[in-house]
């Protein structure tokens, strides 16, 4: 006697779990290796200025490694599924930590963008991109309609973490999650049309809401040598770096700029230090490496058969490419400086913490499959 309850579909189409995509594990244990090494060379100068030891840096540096490759392990056994009820508790959770960067944050370089708690110091702002993108996977996945009311509760969120971060003062922040969302609602399907509204209105409102610090910032990368000993300096000792690389570098550990010349070497410079030792091959090679993390990365969002998990990885892949692209364009001169790390590479805990958070969670998405077996006659 047949089972009413039976699904001859549901027997065909069994779920199983493909191991991790083992390019991008490469990929990104490369990547980690050459900021290892970029860290390593940049930093030990100015730590031995300072009086610390020489791996003071990378030592720090590996402590946020080992506390990641934890949190990576466990989020690619998480069903990252279960992250689309928890997207708003957490963007309220990263709204709250922001609120109280402005009553209780660490100003570093005119900058209030930490939380200092005994011995750690991070920056939410750094998880607010995760959250953003939670966000709006969530909110993308069930409608695209940017008129929805019932979708308000994602976006109000977006909006309070951009007003918060704004104000710490961080733009490029700002600019680096406002990028990723035109492509996640690109990704899921909207309006070219409405994107290209979106970009033009954001650019002049850009315009009428950079302060007065960043138009200096904008005037001085134009031309640097009108102030060549202050605002200028950073610009003019990185191209140094780049001339003095030339096509095959100076060999690693060799750079002068590092040695005192150039500020921040260690952490939203360290591409040029890397060019001044590695030359034109070594900038290939990294270009190179995020190029690849970007194929796998889309290429995972193109696989994955769940919409949600589709614009997870389409985001997160996204934004980790969009932060590497203005890092590189600030060292090289090429946009105007801001305070943006290179993810893997430069010196910064939270943001190595929170990228490989990040690719825990792809790892998780990349391993998901569905296969289709053919009817038994």
């Amino acid at each position: 006697m047949s089972n009413p309850n039976y699904n001859m579909e549901q027997d065909n189409q069994k779920i199983f779990y493909s191991s991790y995509d083992s390019t991008l594990v490469f990929i990104v244990l490369f990547l980690i290796i050459v900021g290892f090494l970029a860290i390593f060379s940049a930093g030990a100068p100015k730590c031995i200025i300072q009086g610390a030891h020489s791996t003071f840096f990378v030592a720090r540096q590996f402590i946020w490694f080992i506390l990641g490759c934890i949190f990576m392990f466990g989020f690619s056994k998480f069903n990252y599924k279960a992250l689309n009820k928890l997207s708003i508790p957490f963007a309220w959770l990263i709204i709250f930590l922001l609120f109280c960067v402005h009553v209780w944050g660490t100003t570093v370089n005119g900058a209030t963008r930490w939380l200092t708690v005994g011995p750690i110091q991070f920056q939410p702002s750094e998880a607010a991109k995760l959250s953003v993108i939670m966000l709006l996977a969530s909110a993308f996945s069930k409608d695209i309609n940017l008129a929805n009311k019932k979708m308000y509760k994602y976006y109000i969120p977006i909006v309070f973490m951009l007003g918060l971060i704004f104000k710490q003062p961080n733009l490029s922040m700002c600019m680096i999650l406002a990028a990723s969302s035109l492509y996640m609602y690109y990704a899921a399907g909207g309006s070219l049309k409405l994107i290209a509204s979106m970009i033009g209105m954001g650019f002049f409102g850009l315009c009428f809401a950079i302060r007065s610090f960043q138009k200096q910032r904008v005037m001085i990368w134009l031309n640097p040598e009108s102030d060549p000993y202050g605002a200028g300096y950073n610009i003019i000792q990185s191209m140094i770096c780049f001339v003095a690389g030339g096509f095959f570098g100076e060999g690693y550990g060799n750079s002068i700029q590092k040695r005192g010349w150039l500020p921040e070497g260690h952490t939203d410079f360290i591409y040029a230090v890397w060019a001044e030792e590695f030359g034109f091959l070594g900038c290939l090679l990294i270009i190179g490496l995020f190029l690849a993390f970007l194929q796998r990365g889309l290429l995972i969002s193109a696989k994955c058969e769940d919409v949600f998990g589709k614009l997870l990885s389409a985001g997160i892949t996204v934004s980790i490419c969009i932060q590497a692209y203005i890092n590189i364009s600030v060292a090289s001169s090429m946009f105007p400086a801001t305070g943006v790390p290179m993810p893997f590479i430069s010196y910064g805990g939270t943001s190595l913490f929170i990228t490989m958070c990040m690719i825990g969670i792809l790892l998780n998405i990349s391993k998901k499959r569905v296969r289709r077996f053919p009817n038994v006659q």
